[in-house]
């Protein structure tokens, strides 16, 4: 029974070595060393290192606000209360207030949904 593209005569360029041949079939490559090379390329290929690397970025941490629970004292990038010595819970990102030098989160700032 014929291949449905055995009628097909057009010429291609070989993958492997870039020679323009006619196409019979399903061939992609014009000989059998070519499409042995092309197979033992793509097997050895290896993935490019630092495609899907992130821009270097400053730490999260450092324009986070932290609030202790048990005094209620914020801190701007520390995790631990100085006066209580125990774990911050984090507000979320923030910084500096230019009037009074606190510790302000940017939820603090924005509107309440009615």
């Amino acid at each position: 029974m014929p291949s449905c593209n055995d009628d097909r005569n057009d010429t291609a360029a070989c993958p492997a070595c870039g020679r323009a041949f006619t196409r019979t079939g399903l061939r992609r490559c014009c000989s059998d060393a070519c499409r042995q090379a092309g197979w033992r390329g793509r097997r050895h290929l290896r993935p490019a290192i630092g495609v899907l690397a992130a821009p270097p970025t400053r730490p999260a941490r450092d324009h986070t606000v932290y609030e202790c629970g048990e005094c209620g004292q914020r801190y701007l990038g520390r995790q631990r209360c100085d006066d209580c010595g125990t774990f911050c819970r984090r507000i979320g990102p923030g910084g500096q207030c230019p009037h009074c030098e606190d510790a302000v989160a940017i939820t603090d700032l924005s509107p309440t949904s009615p």
